[in-house]
């Protein structure tokens, strides 16, 4: 069994277990956005009347831990590009070691994985201001996000797992696997996301999102993509179609 067989029987295990009460008397799931922590038949009930909540929950959940934005936690192997105003000679790239640190001139060796690119700026300006530079104004922004992952699976041309650079949309990281196996894939994708310990998963069209009609879904670190295929086994597609029609999380239980 190959490291990407293994990954895709673990997913599918996982996703295979019980939905618990997401699963109605048809044997599939609600047609509809569910978002909750229990998954029982009372929270489908009480669905409609908590869409606001329900709507407001999605939208953090994929919104918050998205690369690129002011909380994100630096971790080894980042690129940051270091700046220090009208100190050219301090300005550079630099490469996280194994060992979270950053080395610089004058300051030496910083700690930085773990720590916000501000949390880096006030550090290093705490730094330089001690000793070398008077009052310095420090700017550290992440370059590339190589210690964040994500996994494409299924039917595309390269599957594997990919760094995170930036902020990248679904449809990025399939072109990044270099595209859809158009002999074998189906329109759907689904998206596998974990939280507080919690797992989701989304199916998308890829069809409707190329063609503009469906927005183009952030993905964040540690997700698994997986693009549907003819050859997928029963399990996957009893998933897919157990999966509510719209591109909402649902919860696995």
């Amino acid at each position: 069994m190959t490291l990407r067989t293994g990954l895709m029987a673990v997913t599918l295990m996982i996703c295979a277990g019980s939905f618990g009460g997401c699963i109605n008397s048809s044997g599939g799931l609600e047609n509809r956005a569910v978002w909750s922590e229990s998954a029982t038949p009372a929270a489908f009930d009480g669905a409609a009347s908590n869409s606001g909540q329900i709507a407001r929950a999605v939208d953090t959940y994929t919104a918050a831990a998205t690369p690129g934005n002011a909380g994100y936690k630096v971790g080894p192997q980042d690129v940051l590009d270091v700046s220090v105003f009208q100190v050219p000679e301090l300005t550079r790239s630099v490469q996280v070691s194994d060992i979270g640190t950053v080395n610089l001139p004058l300051v030496g060796e910083v700690a930085a994985a773990g720590k916000t690119s501000r949390e880096i700026e006030r550090d290093l300006a705490s730094k330089l201001g001690a000793k070398y530079v008077r009052s310095p104004q420090v700017t550290v922004f992440v370059k590339e996000y190589n210690s964040q992952r994500v996994t494409v699976e299924g039917a595309v041309k390269k599957p594997g797992v990919y760094p995170v650079r930036g902020k990248n949309s679904l449809t990025q990281f399939i072109a990044i696997a270099e595209g859809i196996d158009h002999d074998t894939a189906s329109s759907t994708v689904v998206v596998f996301r974990s939280n507080e310990g919690k797992r989701y998963a989304a199916k998308f069209d890829i069809k409707e999102i190329m063609a503009g009609r469906a927005d183009d879904p952030p993905i964040q670190q540690d997700d698994i993509i997986v693009v549907d295929s003819s050859t997928s086994k029963e399990v996957f597609s009893y998933l897919v179609k157990a999966l509510p029609a719209v591109a909402v999380f649902s919860l696995l239980q």
